[in-house]
């Protein structure tokens, strides 16, 4: 099994998700209008006197860089992550400014202040997300210090010291925990969707090469009448031609070829019987397992397979399913990776259920992080490039698919153990709709 040590960070993308220039646009775009018309409203309506014309400037600079963009760029355009960084940090000096004519951190909307680097933490990764949480916290600094007084109808009300140093505290406070908290979450959303993707390319995978061996006894079964017919012709025409004709070896040749691709086609007719490769074959749930982990035996590790209990119930056919024979592959091939000497596969059955049992003589899964086995980029060969900490993630997820529950735990005498278990009807019901639906197709 893959053993965890600690969580670790998941492989580096291959590239930055470029984020749509549209949609910052949209954002400033929404922001303008919101800033215009709150400038308006305050000053219009409820008679407080605001500075217009530098507000009105600052603001009237976010729609020309916006009316710039849209002229000069094309719509789909996306930026990369250094672009798109600066786009936030001019909102956030924007913001600063229009703050700093209205009164600072004693101005309500002060708040907005988290906007941009809220924004930033769901599409940025850490660096540039840091950077605009220190630019902000310096700009709510500065706006701390350094204002226009906050328009009034009378004489501005005088804002205690402590009253502003706990709006800074809040807002700096606020700036680091949500930034934190929502590159967080938007970080695990982003490794598991690489996870998800991963899991159904080797499900696709799976799934082709079990298509390949259904496709090689349908290519044997069209093409054996055709060849039947060129082998008899060839037959005759070795027969009819005189044996000093200058064509008699061609026909012979010819004979001998057409024979030869029938033995080609009956042994490819014969491989998807003997390999279980049709996703739709019916087939012992003991062969299925045997199956799944043939290429994992290791000259150093014994790969053991059982029955055991339960052996008065017939052993059920079950469909030889890309999702469960991947699942199975990743559970054997890590267990025999990580055996001293030994790997055991017991596979158990009765009326209401089936279980597949993996077990080692390895050093065991850390007993603290049980409860987090199946999460995806936990691994500790998360160092070497060709492991993502995605083993068992993969092998719950397509397994799960199924209808299987899995539960990992370690043995009392030492080495993981991993129990896969199904209901038995529902594993049978869809091996019967599947021949079901083969039949009916054949028909």
């Amino acid at each position: 099994m893959t053993r965890i040590t600690s969580p670790v960070a998941p492989e580096p993308r291959a590239a930055f998700d470029r984020i749509s220039l549209r949609r910052l646009v949209s954002i400033r775009w929404v922001a303008v209008i919101g800033q215009a018309l709150a400038l308006l409203v305050v000053h219009y309506v409820l008679e407080f006197p605001l500075p217009l014309l530098p507000a009105f400037s600052v603001v009237a600079s976010s729609a020309a860089l916006n009316l710039f963009f849209a002229f000069h760029h094309r719509a789909a355009t996306r930026l990369g992550e250094r672009q798109a960084a600066y786009f936030l940090g001019y909102d956030l000096l924007q913001l600063g400014l229009l703050l700093y004519l209205t009164g600072g951190l004693q101005n309500p909307f002060a708040i907005l202040i988290l906007a941009p680097v809220t924004v930033a933490a769901t599409i940025l990764s850490r660096p540039p997300v840091i950077a605009l949480a220190i630019f902000a916290v310096a700009i709510i600094t500065a706006l701390a210090f350094w204002h226009v007084p906050l328009p009034w109808r009378s004489e501005p009300p005088l804002f205690p010291p402590e009253l502003v140093l706990g709006i800074w505290t809040a807002l700096v406070v606020a700036t680091a925990f949500i930034g934190a908290y929502t590159w967080s979450v938007a970080a695990e959303a982003r490794r598991l969707r690489d996870a998800v993707a991963a899991t159904q390319l080797a499900l696709a995978r799976e799934q082709r090469v079990s298509a390949v061996g259904a496709l090689a006894a349908a290519a044997a079964h069209e093409l054996g009448s055709p060849l039947a017919t060129i082998a008899v012709v060839a037959k005759e025409l070795a027969r009819d031609l005189p044996p000093d004709s200058p064509h008699a070896e061609d026909a012979m040749l010819l004979l001998s070829q057409s024979d030869r691709c029938r033995r080609i086609l009956a042994e490819l007719t014969q491989q998807p019987a003997e390999d279980s490769g049709s996703p739709y074959e019916r087939l012992p749930i003991s062969a299925l397992v045997e199956a799944a982990g043939e290429l994992y035996h290791d000259a150093r590790v014994r790969l053991i397979f059982a029955t055991t209990g339960g052996l008065a119930e017939a052993e059920p056919l079950v469909r030889r399913s890309p999702e469960i024979m991947h699942g199975l592959n990743n559970l054997i091939q890590n267990a025999v990776q990580f055996a001293r000497r030994e790997v055991s596969v017991t596979i158990f059955w009765d009326a209401t259920n089936v279980t597949v049992e993996v077990a080692d003589d390895g050093p065991g899964f850390p007993a603290h992080l049980l409860g987090r086995l199946g999460e995806p980029y936990l691994s500790t060969r998360a160092g070497d490039s060709n492991h993502m900490g995605l083993g068992i993630f993969i092998a719950q997820s397509l397994l799960e698919r199924s209808g299987a529950e899995l539960t990992f735990d370690n043995l009392v005498e030492g080495g993981a153990h991993v129990v896969i278990s199904w209901i038995r009807a529902n594993l049978e019901t869809e091996a019967r709709s599947n021949a079901a639906a083969v039949n009916a197709a054949g028909a």
